[in-house]
């Protein structure tokens, strides 16, 4: 088996109003294997995310429309494991506290070092993965403490399949 076949698809989300920015990190993530989305607004990453899975976002902090903040808080209210790593080009101490209160995986300041930010993504997914299966496991074994069928088993796990974004 080689290094690349075991290496996981990350599906990623990138929300930013640089274009250059987003260019640069989608070719350098697709060529790696991943599944990327880039989004110029927090508006159209929510809108996104409502019709496909990611595991982690990574959302600029100062945005026209909707900033990073809150972006990333409608990105969790509809997928509640998505791990949002916020970048920006302004740190400070003030937004940086404010992007730990909606639960950042991690703040980064702007320009990032590419390497390091891929190391981050893959930290943040391993965590999403962690969060989602031990959710999923107490949601199984809510369904086998029921007593539920085979046939009624087969189809809530289906479902909560689809719900995590396994499928």
């Amino acid at each position: 088996m080689n290094e690349q076949s075991t290496i996981r698809v990350i599906r990623v989300l990138l929300v930013d109003d640089e274009a250059t920015l987003l260019e640069y990190l989608s070719k350098r993530l697709l060529r790696q294997g991943h599944t990327v989305k880039a989004t110029f607004s927090g508006e159209d990453a929510i809108e996104v995310a409502k019709q496909e899975h990611f595991d982690v976002a990574v959302v600029d902090l100062k945005m026209p429309g909707i900033d990073g903040v809150e972006t990333q808080k409608r990105l969790r209210e509809i997928q509640p494991f998505l791990q949002c790593i916020v970048l920006t080009g302004h740190g400070s101490i003030e937004s940086a506290l404010e992007s730990g209160h909606e639960e950042a995986f991690q703040y980064l300041l702007k320009p990032v070092d590419y390497d390091h930010l891929v190391a981050v993504i893959k930290e943040a997914y391993e965590k999403k993965m962690k969060l989602q299966e031990a959710k999923f496991q107490e949601q199984l074994e809510e369904l086998h403490h029921h007593g539920m069928g085979a046939r009624g088993m087969k189809q809530a796990i289906a479902e909560l399949r689809k719900i995590y974004g396994f499928d």
